[in-house]
């Protein structure tokens, strides 16, 4: 019994001893501080399909590639063309002379239809008549060019088988001359020379009376040498 005392007290002064000792040395650990921000995830890595060697790649399919789809053209190099042909031409012909035909053709009636060269398939062979013409006139003055491409037309002049003009060139300018008149029927004519450098002789005419008058005005086309233009000219007796 005396011994289980001995031990309580001993027991009590011990822990009364280690408070005393450490008491003055005890330091309190502090609370750690948490932030009030939120804690920042890392975005996941997000890696290119080119990197995912798990997943296979996918080509986009080319139609063009394809030769049962396309089909090859026939001139391809190295391939031979084929030989058969209906023309009748032969292998060193100039593929240019075809067309030289066609280019003078459309040329000449581009030529022909600006006036600058008279139709050749339409060449004038017979006389030409233009008509009856009556006044009382003593005279009539006449004058003549040539309306189309100036290409050294020359006309003769008579009246009543009399020469008035020889050999007269017609230009842009009107050329005039002067006939005088018999009583009664007056055959005049203006007689084509020749052809002209671009093709048929052509011209143009007008006349006046001795007053100043118009009487008639027309003209010639493609002449060939040797045609003449007639007129029948009818003098009167003026009645008094």
């Amino acid at each position: 019994m005396k011994h289980i005392l001995f031990f309580i007290l001993f027991l009590t002064v011990a822990t009364v001893s280690a408070q005393t000792e450490f008491g003055g040395k005890y330091k309190p650990i502090p609370a750690p501080k948490f932030s009030s921000k939120p804690k920042k995830v890392p975005a996941p890595e997000v890696k290119k399909p080119e990197e995912n060697l798990d997943i296979p790649s996918i080509n986009t399919p080319n139609v063009f590639d394809n030769t049962s789809i396309t089909p090859k053209s026939k001139y391809q190099i190295g391939e031979k063309k084929s030989t058969f042909s209906m023309s009748t031409e032969n292998d060193f012909a100039n593929p240019g002379d075809r067309y030289v035909a066609k280019m003078e053709k459309d040329l000449d009636k581009a030529l022909k239809d600006a006036g600058l060269k008279e139709d050749g398939e339409k060449l004038v062979l017979s006389d030409v008549s233009f008509g009856e013409i009556r006044t009382t006139s003593a005279y009539f003055i006449i004058k003549c060019r040539d309306y189309g491409a100036i290409d050294g037309d020359l006309i003769k002049a008579t009246l009543n088988t009399d020469t008035v003009r020889d050999g007269l060139l017609l230009g842009p300018i009107f050329k005039e001359f002067k006939i005088v008149l018999q009583d009664g029927i007056n055959t005049f004519e203006l007689e084509a020379l020749n052809k002209g450098e671009l093709g048929g002789n052509t011209g143009e005419f007008q006349i006046y009376d001795a007053e100043g008058k118009f009487v008639l005005s027309d003209f010639w086309n493609n002449f060939n040498a040797g045609v003449r233009a007639k007129f029948i000219i009818v003098k009167e007796n003026v009645i008094k």
